[in-house]
């Protein structure tokens, strides 16, 4: 029997604890790769095929991860990527402004392992029919 693939997720953050601390812990049901800017972003995106995205919103640097989902929707290849959108702002404005960006879903941080890893696996199944056990 072939051995099932498991998902491969991308996540975007650029807080070194977080990045840590998130890939330890998604990796029980996902393939974890990293990237922490606009830049690493593209070279990720050009080197692998993910199934799902998770974005922090806020990331310092030339983009942020509004405008990256952004580009994803506006771009044929990857326009029905499953983006998870994780962010420390609460506010209703970020919400909809991370809405209006494309994101499948929107989180805020703090958040609890369970609510994260249900809002990444149910986003997968729903936007690629990709079920993880």
């Amino acid at each position: 029997m072939e051995e099932k693939r498991r998902p491969l997720l991308l996540i975007v953050e650029d807080d070194f604890e977080n990045q840590k601390f998130l890939q330890l812990f998604l990796k029980r049901k996902f393939d974890v790769d990293i990237c922490d800017s606009a830049d690493s972003f593209y070279s990720k995106m050009e080197s692998k095929k993910f199934d799902i995205i998770l974005m922090d919103i806020s990331l310092r640097g030339r983009k942020d991860g509004l405008q990256l989902t952004q580009e994803l929707r506006n771009s044929s290849e990857n326009k029905n990527m499953p983006v998870v959108g994780l962010s420390a702002h609460a506010f209703q404005k970020d919400k909809d402004n991370a809405y209006r960006a494309g994101v499948d879903i929107f989180i805020t941080k703090p958040v609890q392992n369970d609510v994260l890893m249900e809002a990444l696996l149910k986003t997968l199944e729903l936007k690629t029919g990709i079920r993880v056990e």
